[in-house]
């Protein structure tokens, strides 16, 4: 593979590590709802536990500020603005 990419001028390659926690943002989403929705329960079934990982991501579904925050602890910058509510 690197002699592929050596060959082609038109390619940049970047080396990320097997496992990065802190460049997913979904390892943010986790931690929000480990914290939230998710702390002290004991679920009685994993269909407690289902229902009760779905109820928390409704509730994040529309938090934006979260997301963003979620996206933005990963390090990239975001270049396109969200439409507004009107």
């Amino acid at each position: 593979m690197r002699a592929f990419i050596d060959a082609q001028d038109w390619i940049t390659a970047y080396h990320l590590p097997p496992y990065a926690p802190d460049l997913n943002p979904v390892e943010g989403i986790w931690s929000v709802l480990r914290r939230t929705t998710q702390a002290n329960t004991a679920y009685t079934d994993p269909d407690h536990l289902i229902r009760r990982l779905r109820h928390g991501l409704r509730q994040i579904q529309y938090r934006s500020d979260i997301i963003d925050g979620c996206l933005i602890g990963t390090g990239p910058t975001l270049t396109t603005p969200r439409l507004q509510p009107q």
